[in-house]
């Protein structure tokens, strides 16, 4: 089987490693990367060690209206559908590059898979969960993250199609973290202790448009009750020191944070606060809990397990929450046991999958679908 993987971003691709590499074992793999053909968000040596696959096509595609890149994206892609006669197109998350790829693969009559479907957050006027929900009825195959991802898609009468994989990030997080063990300086570079301090990822492009909103983060971090590390967009950071000092607490470091060093970060932080889902999942893969900076969460299951809560930008709440969350003590596997990759490649070639999930002493041997 030929299957087509799209992926959007360098980082995504670190995440999908694992995925490609379990495919690659038992099928032909055309790799596309919709970015451009940049390195610059993480070290070649760890690129190296990761395994993570050169991609076989860049479609090249920039920023712009949200319109504009989904136009680019199927025009560019449709071109490779045509030359690759693919089988199966694979696409991950509720990115417009993921919603694009569904689309002109769909047009062509060529399946889809989706990872990471049945995600939902209920804000239907969101773009992502609008991008999430048509993907979803678009795609023949449902690779989910978790049980309420199945159950979600089965409210929506995709049933017969949805299997829970687990979370392929898992996977990938276990593969990065024994390699950021040994290489990562990190922490002693910028003089941090672990579990001192809290990291801020700030990642939404719609969370500093808008002044009101640049101006109130600039308040909760220059009041924040520890040290901070703020990671966020060179844009954003310009935004928040011309509003004025931010405070002996915020520390931005000199460059951005490769994979290795981002990844001891989040391992490392007591707190992390963020505006975006996939570092709420990884602060929930990591143990560490986790305030969201968004008015909702698609990853529901994190707040469900009382790792994550979900506080929106109000300056008030956000502070008091900061100083008093404190999560339980128990961090359920509710996406799974690492092994997502090996489960989707057994899936892509329509293979049933049953495995004993060892992880969940309250549940049986579990057959997939969910």
């Amino acid at each position: 089987m030929k299957v087509l993987s799209l992926v959007a971003t360098w980082p995504e691709m670190i995440m999908a490693t694992p995925v490609s590499q379990a495919i690659r074992e038992r099928h032909e793999e055309v790799l596309v990367l919709a970015g451009a053909a940049t390195e610059a968000v993480a070290e070649r040596t760890a690129l190296e060690d990761l395994g993570v696959p050169t991609p076989d096509y860049h479609l090249g595609v920039i920023s712009g209206s949200r319109g504009s890149q989904m136009a680019d994206v199927m025009l560019r892609l449709e071109e490779i559908l045509l030359a690759e006669s693919p089988d199966l197109v694979l696409v991950r998350g509720g990115s417009n590059v993921t919603l694009a790829a569904a689309l002109a693969a769909s047009q062509l009559d060529i399946r889809v898979a989706h990872i990471e479907a049945g995600q939902r957050s209920f804000h239907r006027m969101g773009p992502e969960e609008t991008n999430r929900l048509v993907t979803d009825h678009v795609a023949r195959l449902h690779l989910c993250a978790s049980r309420s991802a199945v159950r979600h898609l089965a409210s929506e009468g995709i049933i017969g199609s949805a299997y829970w994989v687990g979370d392929a990030m898992l996977d990938a997080r276990r593969r990065v973290g024994r390699i950021a063990k040994e290489r990562s300086h990190i922490l002693d570079d910028l003089g941090l202790v672990p579990r001192r301090y809290a990291l801020a990822a700030i990642e939404r492009r719609e969370g500093f448009e808008d002044q009101d909103r640049v101006e109130t983060l600039a308040a909760i971090l220059r009041q924040a009750p520890e040290r901070v590390v703020l990671l966020a967009q060179p844009r954003l950071v310009r935004k928040l020191t011309s509003i004025g000092d931010l405070g002996p607490n915020v520390l931005l470091p000199n460059e951005w944070p490769g994979v290795l060093d981002r990844h001891q970060l989040e391992e490392n932080a007591r707190l992390i606060v963020t505006d975006s889902g996939d570092v709420q999942r990884a602060a929930y893969h990591a143990g560490v809990p986790c305030l969201t900076l968004w008015p909702e969460t698609e990853w529901v299951e994190t707040v469900e397990a009382g790792w994550n809560v979900v506080v929106g930008l109000d300056a008030e709440l956000v502070l008091r929450t900061w100083s008093e969350f404190r999560p339980p003590s128990a961090r359920p596997p509710v996406f799974g046991d690492g092994r997502a990759g090996e489960r989707i490649a057994s899936l892509l070639e329509g293979e049933s999958v049953e495995s004993r999930w060892d992880l969940f002493a309250s549940s049986p041997a579990t057959a997939f679908p969910a």
